[in-house]
């Protein structure tokens, strides 16, 4: 896929208006990748759906892979400033060694900035139907490379380093990676699978009282599974020296 072209910036004080034109073609096309997918989407669609004329596509993004490129970009900008804090919150409490009840917090920090995340834009079809659609390996791939290097891997590596440590297991065993994502499974399922969900606890809509329920619950969930690996792993490591005193140190409280 070809890179999108840089901003081309009008003169004399158009700044504030191209950003703008840009930004509403991103906002249609988003939505109408998500509809009708990277081969259904035409530019002629995205530009009637934007309110532009055609010609303003090619202007700021050369082609259809240029914007579906830059609404990858976008969309990893917003996931970022979303959550990327956290993870520098949790990548510096395990640089600083810190004790396993802030390791505990850490990961939730992460996983409810996350939350905010998914049910802050949990009412945009469109948007879900994109993840949907790029989840599935329907688009090009371009999109799950940027995707993956720029949010799921930071993402991944925090948080599997964070359950490794509480856990005392190697970042890279698969129970800690399985661990690690059936924890996001929790979240994941009400942005994937919304109208499901929403059925069988039926509810019509998902207002605030309703998202801070879904949060509390897995938030509390999760506190207990981190607790009982990290129980399970001072346990394991009394039975190995047993009568020694020479198991492994017992985390911070």
């Amino acid at each position: 896929m070809n890179t999108a072209k840089r901003l081309r910036r009008p003169p004399e004080g158009g700044y504030a208006r191209g950003d703008e034109t840009r930004q509403r073609i991103i906002e249609a096309a988003v939505e109408l990748f998500g509809e009708h997918g990277f081969e259904g989407a035409s530019t002629r669609d995205i530009a009637a759906r934007a309110g532009v004329n055609a010609p303003a596509l090619q202007y700021y993004f050369e082609n259809k892979e240029g914007v579906y490129r830059a609404c990858v970009e976008a969309l990893a900008d917003d996931a970022w400033k979303t959550f990327g804090p956290a993870i520098a919150d949790a990548q510096e409490a395990l640089r600083e060694n810190a004790g396993t009840a802030a390791l505990i917090e850490a990961y939730i920090r992460i996983q409810g900035a996350v939350a905010d995340g998914v049910f802050a834009k949990g009412d945009n079809r469109g948007r879900r139907l994109f993840f949907a659609r790029e989840q599935a390996g329907q688009e090009p791939e371009s999109a799950t490379q940027i995707l993956a290097s720029r949010i799921r891997q930071p993402l991944t590596n925090a948080t599997a380093a964070l359950v490794a440590r509480i856990s005392g297991r190697a970042a890279d065993d698969p129970v800690t990676l399985i661990r690690n994502f059936s924890l996001h499974g929790q979240l994941v399922i009400f942005h994937v699978a919304q109208r499901s969900t929403l059925s069988m606890l039926g509810w019509k809509s998902m207002d605030a009282e309703k998202m801070e329920q879904i949060k509390s619950t897995i938030r509390d969930q999760t506190r207990i599974l981190l607790e009982q690996w990290s129980r399970e792993s001072d346990e394991g490591c009394a039975a190995a020296a047993p009568g020694t005193g020479k198991g492994k140190p017992r985390k911070q409280p």
